[in-house]
């Protein structure tokens, strides 16, 4: 015999039991992530983290490290969502990160804030990995 209840908490307890699903952010969103950090890779920049300069290669795999994770916990929709959670400061300490080209010094928001705005521009390609 056939229990409407019963099926109903089972489908309930089902979904409950399920891990949580993330949504990723849409394609465009991603190809511009990626396009951000390899820019960040191929700059020849060096990037200060946690008091100490890092080479632009370790910059991106940090960063797309923290990425990573915050993608696991659905905290990144948007390009600016991945800089502000990801690239912008320390997760331990707070501290900002910052970026060095050619002696000039800023904050790794703002590189790739201006980053952002040149690849969105038309005719801009993608760097090559």
């Amino acid at each position: 015999m056939f229990r409407p209840r019963i099926a109903c908490m089972a489908v309930a307890s089902a979904l409950l039991a399920a891990p949580p699903a993330w949504a990723e952010p849409s394609p465009a969103v991603q190809r511009e992530i990626g396009q951000l950090l390899a820019a960040l890779e191929t700059s020849g920049c060096e990037f200060l983290r946690n008091g100490q300069w890092h080479d632009a290669r370790a910059a991106r795999a940090h960063i797309e490290a923290k990425y990573q994770y915050l993608l696991r916990r659905d905290l990144v929709q948007t390009t600016n969502d991945f800089i502000a959670n990801a690239a912008t400061s320390s997760s331990a300490g707070g501290d900002t990160y910052q970026v060095r080209c050619g002696g000039a010094t800023q904050p790794s928001a703002d590189w790739l804030r201006a980053e952002l705005e040149r690849l969105r521009k038309p005719g801009i390609a993608a760097p090559k990995k």
